[in-house]
């Protein structure tokens, strides 16, 4: 069993390139669909209008640990998704979060 300690909770945080907001969440449909093979789940995730410098999407994750979270970010199914993610995501923000 995991020891919650060891658990990583994180925020991010994804701004759309111009007129790119629905690339941006077809996209993120793609890659994230892949967390929970990496021993990952996807708290929440929400969507804004992107309006006075908002992001367009904020996502919630929790992973098991840093070896999971690790082999979600190499998956070769994500990183050959690199250059449609280039193409529609302008800014990306992640940090680790306390679940409250």
């Amino acid at each position: 069993m995991t020891n919650h300690d060891e658990e990583i909770r994180l925020c991010c945080l994804l701004w759309a390139q111009p007129g790119q907001e629905a690339g941006l969440a077809a996209y993120e449909d793609k890659v994230l669909a892949l967390v929970p093979e990496h021993g990952g789940v996807v708290l929440q995730r929400a969507a804004s209008d992107g309006a006075a410098g908002r992001p367009h999407e904020v996502q919630l994750y929790r992973f098991t640990g840093q070896r999971e979270l690790d082999g979600y970010l190499a998956d070769p199914r994500r990183t050959a998704l690199t250059e449609e993610r280039d193409r529609v995501v302008a800014r990306t923000e992640l940090f680790p979060v306390e679940l409250l």
